[in-house]
């Protein structure tokens, strides 16, 4: 069964292990320790992620957590607030996202392992990179992996809150090539690529389109002094609906846009690239994730909460490579800030009822 105080030592061990993204080496080699440890053939693939399996009776299922942190993420230094919750204090993150995740995996693992239960075969997939665009799941070794369903354990609040509902999601980048030249001697002889790329912005998708879609303008760059007509200069957005055919528009009208600008200036040139980084999904009825989790969910007396959320998550990733995948909560508030906080019992509720998906093996 599930171990309140065993969960809780092993969280306190993996987030003393500093793993903000690009940084996961220590981390990556201590989670493959403790899953070999427990039995599994564990291993990391080409790109870093670990990854591990235990055999058992029926269809394969995932269980998948991110091991990077966001900043600042070194040094952690966890404070408790009562009996059932686990601060940061103040001068970083906590790390319950993602660390929550990992621990829960093992947890479950462990109890498996002491109470000699019959599971469905587990896979695990842990991966680097989460934070900074899914990195770790999208490079990730898929022919090492065979199931079809996956629970990702990478949502705030209790294990009933499931993210029902997530975007696609376009990354831009624009360069903007122009002519330097001297500002005060010979301007005319310039073309500048700042101004352009300000034309450029101002006709980008930005703020709040409708209830579900979303796009900024994040980044822009350019030139070199200030007395040099800049000749280069680089803008970097991003685009997000809940619905493809949004978000795939918004695409159409800034590339419309980006031709309207290149027609005003044609001694300047301006390149574009537009990128799908993740497809979205909507969690619909026989949905075989929210099927499994859902029905958990209720045997164990929770009532599933699905709701959409504006970000992604490596289920988005696991869903384009044709994995059903549904991410729920591990108890964890205020992700991405030094307020973050883990609340035991809501971890301890994910913990159960990932164990409950795992020991539902359907009859062959």
């Amino acid at each position: 069964m599930i171990d309140r105080d065993r969960i809780v030592r092993t969280f306190l061990d993996l987030i003393a292990i500093d793993s903000p993204s690009g940084d996961e080496d220590a981390i990556a080699a201590d989670l493959e320790a403790r899953l070999r440890a427990l039995g599994l053939e564990a291993w990391q693939d080409a790109a870093g992620n670990v990854l591990a399996r235990r055999p058992g009776q029926g269809d394969p299922l995932l269980l998948s957590a991110h091991m990077d942190t966001v900043e600042p993420g070194r040094g952690i230094t966890p404070v408790w607030d009562g009996p059932d919750i686990i601060r940061s204090d103040g001068t970083t993150i906590l790390g319950a996202d993602n660390k929550a995740g990992c621990a829960v995996i093992l947890e479950v693992i462990q109890s498996a392992t002491e109470d000699n239960a019959t599971t469905r075969p587990i896979e695990v997939a842990i991966s680097r990179g989460e934070e900074v665009g899914l990195v770790g799941a999208r490079d990730m070794d898929y022919s090492q992996l065979s199931a079809k369903v996956a629970i990702v354990i990478d949502s705030g609040g209790p294990p009933s809150s499931i993210q029902g509902q997530a975007p696609y999601h376009y990354t831009y980048t624009v360069e903007v090539h122009g002519k330097s030249a001297h500002a005060g001697l010979e301007p005319e002889k310039g073309v500048p690529a700042i101004h352009i790329a300000a034309e450029t912005v101002l006709g980008m998708p930005q703020g709040r389109i409708d209830a579900e879609t979303t796009g900024n303008v994040g980044t822009i760059s350019g030139g070199l002094v200030r007395n040099a007509v800049p000749d280069h200069a680089r803008i970097e957005g991003e685009m997000r609906s809940m619905e493809f055919e949004k978000v795939e528009g918004l695409v159409a009208h800034a590339k419309d846009h980006l031709a309207e600008v290149q027609g005003r200036y044609p001694n300047a040139r301006i390149e574009s690239d537009f990128a799908l980084e993740y497809p979205g999904y909507r969690l619909e009825p026989g949905d075989p994730a929210a099927g499994l989790v859902f029905g958990v969910l209720r045997d164990l007396g929770f009532t599933p909460d699905p709701q959409p959320v504006g970000g992604g998550t490596d289920g988005n990733i696991f869903r384009g490579k044709g994995i059903a995948a549904i991410v729920i909560g591990r108890g964890g508030y205020n992700q991405h800030t030094r307020d973050e906080y883990l609340v035991i019992p809501e971890m301890l509720q994910c913990a159960q009822v990932v164990e409950a998906a795992v020991r539902k093996v359907e009859p062959s």
